[in-house]
């Protein structure tokens, strides 16, 4: 599944798919065939190298989705064929409210003559489909047998139902596989489920157990890029809490379960929380499970799986002192640990104190170039806050100093302006980058850094006395965008050179890069006044490119 909060409009399908797919969808349009509109999904057939279906899923809060099963689309990617359906739709806009209201009528009126027909009419019913689909039959025969609490027959199937063999044809389940298996273990949830509500929930906690255990063995083993079978693992894991609520197993022998499972290689494949258990388990049930925890941390003192535990086990404690202690032993050096005490402190109404923690992260990694963001926006807020603007600028500073970074300047300068002293501290900071630049010509700090901060000051002036021998192509390219109208002259000539250096590469990308350059080649010569030139330039140009179809069509698209 392709997903991605976006417009649903022409801009939004070109986000989604990349400017290559959405191009070649474009070629598909006349391919669409058998528009399907729903309340909120879109389906559709298109005809390409075979026959493939399409479905949209359009709104909603997780913006536009798309399932093909076409190859590419299988790999979870938006593919030319969603995009050709998503242009369909968009191009028969004023008839999608209409059919979107008829389908709510439809879904309307099965509704009502379901309700309406006789319980020997419903069986009919049921029974012609089962009769032709399979796997409704088999979904049907496990529920039924989960009912009557016929326990072998129900184990025997949630059991086949997680065994990840059937679909490992490679010795692992590839991603196109990963939905069908999904599917299973979200049925065989459902199963233990009834087992549940069937009085049977000390059977369902061994069942769930076993089947976690397994899914554990075979996540390793499993393409799941889009989550489908860790969701239907969360539901089984859902199941086994379920299960346990209702049946009340022997708290120290759950406990030891959980922590056997947390602690175990599969783990994540469920992100289950112990403290989802804590009032199954009673205060013996923590106390034992703390106990092993302990030991367990004992063994691995940086293991992350046992740290998760204990701190998840601190923390339902409510001791805050305890938890800082905790998270004290296993500093990470780029001060994301120093932030959680900080913000566990904080919590805590300690506001002082997670201030003077996160200070104290700063100092602990002040050398480190990669220092967790967070905590330096933590830090500097409160500073901000509590009236330190100045304590702010020199936390920048120092990070600045360090990372010589574009987004580390850009940082400097807004604490800067909001302590109203960037002249001095922007004097500085391109000092620093100047002598960097003299220091270490096309190093890693230097001229590019240097270069996109003027940039980004408006000074453009600057930018172009520092750009010569320091800039890289996208620095120019930048320059000569914002100075057409200013200086065209030097303008055009960053231009014409990168266009003969974008001539070789071929590609839809590489196509409208050159397109985009040659729009400023053309802006160029009207502001200097020689359009006839730009005409002879562009002419050669096509002529000598002329057997690249493509770039015709979007040079022609682009007006050129």
């Amino acid at each position: 599944m392709a997903r991605k909060t976006v417009g649903f409009d022409e801009d939004g399908l070109r986000a989604l798919a990349g400017t290559r797919s959405f191009e070649r969808g474009l070629g598909y349009l006349e391919a669409v065939s058998g528009l399907e509109v729903g309340d909120g999904s879109v389906t559709a057939v298109v005809h390409g190298t075979d026959v493939y279906e399409v479905e949209l899923t359009l709104g909603g809060d997780e913006g536009i989705s798309g399932w093909c099963d076409c190859p590419y689309g299988q790999e979870g990617n938006f593919c030319k064929h969603c995009v050709a359906v998503g242009l369909t739709v968009l191009r028969r806009a004023k008839t999608i409210p209409h059919q979107r209201a008829a389908a709510r009528a439809r879904a309307s009126t099965l509704e009502g003559w379901l309700s309406a027909l006789s319980r020997d009419e419903l069986l009919a019913l049921v029974r012609e489909h089962v009769a032709e689909d399979r796997e409704l039959r088999r979904r049907l025969e496990l529920r039924a047998a989960a009912a009557r609490s016929d326990l072998r027959t129900v184990r025997d199937r949630v059991v086949a139902l997680i065994d990840p063999r059937p679909f490992a044809r490679y010795g692992y389940i590839e991603y196109v596989d990963a939905a069908g298996y999904a599917r299973q273990v979200a049925e065989a949830a459902d199963a233990l489920r009834a087992l549940i509500a069937g009085r049977q929930a000390a059977q369902a906690v061994g069942l769930a157990e076993e089947a976690l255990r397994a899914l554990g063995e075979a996540y390793g083993e499993i393409d799941d890029p889009d989550g489908v079978i860790g969701e239907a693992a969360a539901a089984m894991a859902k199941a086994h809490l379920e299960a346990c609520g209702a049946a009340h197993p022997d708290p120290d022998r759950l406990a030891e379960s959980l922590v056997g499972h947390l602690l175990g290689d599969g783990s994540e494949v469920t992100d289950l929380d112990p403290l989802d258990y804590a009032e199954v388990l009673g205060p013996s049930g923590l106390a034992r499970m703390r106990q092993l925890a302990t030991e367990a941390l004992r063994r691995r003192p940086s293991g992350r799986a046992e740290r998760y535990l204990m701190e998840r086990l601190v923390k339902a404690g409510g001791d805050v002192d305890a938890l800082v202690a905790l998270h004290a032993q296993d500093l990470d050096p780029s001060g994301a640990t120093h932030l959680r005490i900080a913000e566990e402190l904080e919590a805590a109404g300690r506001a002082d104190e997670a201030l003077a923690w996160a200070g104290r992260g700063l100092r602990d990694c002040a050398a480190e170039t990669h220092v967790d963001g967070r905590l330096v926006e933590y830090v500097c807020v409160r500073y901000a806050k509590t009236g330190r603007a100045a304590d702010a600028v020199a936390v920048r500073r120092d990070r600045f100093r360090v990372e010589r970074s574009l987004a580390a300047y850009r940082q400097l300068r807004s604490a800067a302006r909001a302590a109203d002293c960037w002249e001095a501290e922007r004097a500085a900071a391109l000092a620093t980058l100047r002598e960097d630049a003299r220091r270490e010509q096309g190093g890693r700090y230097g001229g590019p850094v240097l270069i996109d901060a003027l940039i980004d000051d408006g000074d453009l002036d600057a930018a172009w006395r520092e750009a010569a021998g320091r800039a890289g192509d996208r620095q120019w390219e930048r320059l000569a965008d914002l100075s057409r109208e200013t200086r065209p002259g030097e303008a055009l000539d960053v231009y014409l050179r990168l266009v003969e250096r974008s001539t070789e590469p071929t590609g839809d990308r590489a196509y409208e890069h050159l397109a985009r350059l040659l729009q400023g080649v053309r802006d160029c010569h009207r502001a200097l006044g020689t359009e006839e030139v730009f005409g002879a330039y562009l002419g050669g140009l096509r002529t000598e490119l002329k057997r690249r179809r493509k770039l015709m069509s979007i040079l022609e698209r682009h007006g050129l």
